[in-house]
């Protein structure tokens, strides 16, 4: 029995000429993704500013402390790309699962069980040799990050069972299960909030650029975005991804591997969804405790959408909203400012990111329906 997708695809990719130099399609992909991201970002800030005025701010310097704040110094900088990174994995596995057609939710719940995971095991790597223990860590993390994916990626392959619900589900699942386990079996002594013990110094990610908070988690989402890429770009399996994600119902009439595609796009989700909470735990706060993922998951989703899949676009809107958080932190300091307008720039950006494929296809849907009453 043939299994056709539940949702058609999340974001249909720009076309563009097979018989174009290399050059010319990277030309081509920068542009898609200004003209699909700047309109969002612009009327996020246009919004913020509207808030910021009605309290009496002005957006202008707001705005200029926020570039200030975010990318204003090196130690900023710093600060900015340490925020890049647990939302670059995010985006990245997104991006994953909706190239291949399934629209999943189920990011977060990767990364929290990746990051319990990662801080259990590192805590009890004391004496085994830096880069074993960091491997060995980062693996199992990698696999409960899977194992998050796995129901939802098998019901929706075999039974046509949506996605959307099954993957928002775990969510609930996996953040239950986690303050269950901190509390029952992890609790580090000594803690009245639900966090468990320190991973060991030798399982630690090294800083990049230290006492900032960058670490070597930046590089393996890069070498796990340029993986993406290639991955997309020139293998079998990822040529299918981009035809069962535009056309479903075309792809299963040509005989193509649905079920499969389907599949390894929640299950591969899962696992770089697990390996960012593991980077994370291992990289920054070094141990889970309550609240150890600010929505990195849902952040991601915005991303991906707003990149329309492209990795340059990924890597982009990945710094944006890095540079959002990082700002966001410390610019208070200086300015009085709302402490919800960094949450109303990201949530209005993530507004405007849907429904920017979403009316364009309402609008192509009306006017087909409008054509057919005419006939």
């Amino acid at each position: 029995m043939s299994v056709t997708a539940t949702h058609t695809a999340p974001v249909e990719p720009e076309p563009t000429d097979p018989g174009a130099g290399r050059a010319t399609r990277l030309l081509e992909a920068v542009r898609n993704v200004a003209v699909h991201a700047g309109v969002p970002v612009l009327l996020a800030l246009v919004i913020g500013g509207i808030v910021l005025a009605a309290t009496g701010a002005n957006p202008f310097a707001v705005y200029g402390r926020l570039a200030t704040e975010a990318f204003g110094s090196p130690s900023r900088i710093n600060a900015t790309l340490a925020a890049t990174t647990p939302i670059l994995f995010a985006g990245i596995a997104a991006a994953f699962a909706y190239r291949a057609g399934a629209f999943t939710v189920g990011v977060e719940g990767s990364f929290v069980l990746g990051g319990l995971t990662a801080s259990v095991i590192g805590s009890q790597m004391g004496g085994v040799p830096g880069p074993i223990a960091i491997v060995v860590t980062l693996a199992a993390a990698v696999l409960a990050g899977g194992l998050v994916a796995l129901v939802p990626a098998l019901l929706r392959s075999l039974w046509n069972v949506d996605e959307v619900v099954t993957t928002l589900m775990f969510n609930f699942i996996v953040a239950g299960l986690a303050g269950w386990l901190v509390q029952s079996f992890f609790l580090a002594p000594g803690q009245a909030n639900s966090s468990t013990q320190y991973v060991a110094e030798n399982a630690e990610l090294p800083p990049l650029a230290p006492p900032g908070q960058t670490n070597v988690g930046l590089i393996v989402a890069l070498l796990v975005l340029v993986g993406y890429f290639l991955w997309m770009r020139y293998t079998t399996i990822g040529y299918e991804f981009r035809a069962v994600g535009s056309a479903p119902r075309f792809s299963t009439a040509q005989g193509l591997r649905v079920r499969t595609v389907i599949a390894t796009g929640l299950i591969g989700a899962g696992l770089i969804g697990g390996l960012g909470g593991g980077a994370h735990a291992l990289g920054v706060v070094h141990r889970y405790s309550e609240g150890f993922s600010a929505s990195f998951g849902f952040t991601g989703i915005a991303i991906a959408l707003l990149a329309r899949f492209n990795p340059i676009g990924i890597l982009v809107g990945a710094i944006l909203f890095g540079a959002l958080n990082a700002a966001g932190a410390t610019v208070q300091l200086f300015i009085d400012l709302p402490v919800q307008l960094i949450d109303i720039l990201e949530g209005t950006v993530m507004i405007f990111a849907v429904a920017t494929f979403v009316l364009p296809r309402f609008l192509t849907r009306r006017r087909r329906l409008q054509r057919g009453g005419a006939a």
